[in-house]
């Protein structure tokens, strides 16, 4: 695998979890208001942002099995930047502990290579 087609699949993932979580937040903020119209609007802007979402990680040219392990990893990462700056959330010792962890595993799952791969 090249350093370019690494950087596709990256920048795929990213703009799917970017998708993934702004959907999410953008739901949750539909969800506190009070007037029909905007959170009609902020449901309707979630749902196309989470079908981007869908789309982008099934787009990104990696075996299925490889991207899930990736994805979890940027997941995580873009969760906590979106949480800070749409809320202000500061994530604690032991999220961040977690998430290193989850990170560490993810990029395992994905660039790990048995014997067989490796050839």
């Amino acid at each position: 695998m090249t350093a370019t087609s690494r950087l596709t699949i990256l920048g795929f993932l990213i703009l799917a979890t970017v998708m993934e979580v702004s959907g999410d937040a953008i739901v949750r903020m539909g969800i506190a208001q009070a007037g029909w119209k905007a959170r009609a609007a902020l449901f309707v802007a979630g749902a196309a942002l989470l079908f981007g979402y869908g789309l982008c990680l099934n787009l990104a040219p990696i075996a299925f099995e490889k991207v899930v392990g990736v994805y979890i990893a940027v997941l995580f990462v873009v969760w906590q930047v979106i949480g800070f700056v749409a809320f202000r959330a500061v994530p604690s010792l032991g999220t961040l502990v977690g998430g290193a962890l989850i990170v560490a595993g993810g990029l395992i799952v994905a660039f790990w290579q048995t014997g067989a791969e490796a050839a």
